[in-house]
């Protein structure tokens, strides 16, 4: 009985550890050669939104910054034009799911690779392009998700850092917390789906963002496609 229960603490914990790779491999950082051109991934996630990741993508078009955007494949599909604009602006859309559901990490096989599908046949048929990389909804990762997603091709994306822009509304703590330490081969996660704002009532992403970019910027870092840093 000890054994079990051990056994069942160490895969919750696995569960809740996104940046573990007790479950599969997790790309936490993006190569050394990426590393060393200096290069970093923006990554956002639960997005499109229809107000807030046109600004997003304005941002980064005056730094001349690509990054990787998980979309959740039913906000996609209602926003077809919107994710077709992504990719024209030279950023990748990544798989985040069909619907972004928080028992995720507690599917079975047959649930999770549905999940995983329906996302996958979505976003190809909107960009023209397979997603090849994947982040799991709040980042808890299911057990039996490594088999689902290699069976698919697919890479599990986690971070470096993360801003917490998703549940906090604090902008200048969500920058302390990407900025510091900054360094080439960072994966950093924001949120350009999240409706948490800030006391002015701007959403955090927009409120990080500037002064994320001008701090990259500064120290000579740019921020590219998760594609572009494993496929140079």
């Amino acid at each position: 009985m000890g054994a079990v229960g051990a056994n069942h603490m160490l895969l919750t914990a696995a569960v809740l550890w996104p940046k573990g790779n007790l479950l599969g491999p997790n790309i936490v950082r993006l190569p050394p050669s990426a590393a060393q051109r200096g290069e970093i991934s923006l990554t956002f996630d639960d997005g499109p939104d229809p107000d807030v990741t046109p600004k997003v993508l304005d941002l980064l078009d005056a730094y001349q910054a690509k990054a990787s955007f998980f979309c959740i494949a039913e906000k996609a599909a209602a926003l077809p034009d919107l994710v077709r604009e992504i990719v024209r602006r030279g950023h990748s859309v990544e798989n985040h799911t069909s619907r972004h559901p928080y028992a995720f990490a507690f599917y079975g096989w047959s649930r999770l690779g549905r999940e995983v599908d329906s996302a996958q046949t979505t976003l190809a048929g909107i960009t023209g392009r397979t997603p090849e990389f994947f982040r799991a909804p709040a980042g808890f990762r299911s057990p039996l998700l490594d088999p689902v997603l290699g069976k698919r091709g697919l890479r599990y994306v986690s971070w470096t850092r993360r801003a917490l822009d998703g549940t906090q509304g604090d902008p200048m703590r969500a920058l302390q917390r990407l900025a510091r330490g900054l360094n080439g081969g960072d994966v950093l996660l924001l949120h350009d789906g999240s409706r948490v704002r800030t006391k002015d009532g701007e959403p955090v992403v927009l409120a990080v963002l500037p002064a994320l970019l001008e701090e990259m910027s500064a120290i000579g870092l740019k921020s590219v496609s998760l594609p572009t840093a494993f496929h140079p």
